[in-house]
């Protein structure tokens, strides 16, 4: 039997404060933009950096009373590091003028916030705090945190840890 995955995991910072709206049914709906950056040193040995600009949506579920939009709206702000996991979605629609426009999002499935604000010298948040705060999602059952090797569990504070023993 085939099967499928489409599973996307992010860490980065949060490029704006979240947009929130509710629709025509009654549903909330969460937006955000999540920047990933990625460096490298060029052939030349220059110090060369790539970022990455995300469209996160998070839902409230409809049959229960808060949700992860909810979550969102209250918890997360400009410069907040977050760990988003969650489904790529493609989608198209018409603008204003006609035209067919296309749009990939991330519907984000698990939120976590990880305590620092992004873009200050040394990567230290004003609390010194680096512990992440997991963050309801709006799955019936609980999901356990992503496994690292062979059934730990994944901390994501160790995230920005150098790894001194790369067998490289």
């Amino acid at each position: 039997m085939s099967r499928s995955l489409n599973k996307a995991i992010l860490i980065g910072n949060v490029g704006g404060d979240p947009e929130v709206r509710t629709t025509s049914n009654g549903g909330r709906v969460a937006s955000f933009s999540l920047a990933t950056s990625r460096s490298w040193n060029d052939q030349g040995g220059s110090k060369q950096e790539k970022t990455e600009w995300h469209k996160c949506i998070a839902w409230n579920n409809s049959t229960r009373g808060s949700g992860l939009a909810d979550v969102v709206e209250k918890y997360v702000r400009k410069g907040e590091k977050v760990y988003v996991e969650g489904e790529i979605e493609y989608r198209q629609y018409q603008d204003k003028e006609g035209q067919t426009r296309y749009v990939t999002e991330i519907r984000v499935r698990e939120l976590m916030l990880l305590g620092g604000r992004g873009g200050g010298v040394g990567g230290s948040d004003e609390g010194g705090d680096m512990a992440p705060r997991r963050q309801p999602a709006s799955s019936p059952r609980p999901k356990a945190a992503p496994a690292a090797g062979g059934g730990g569990s994944f901390d994501v504070a160790d995230f920005d840890a150098p790894d001194d023993d790369l067998p490289f």
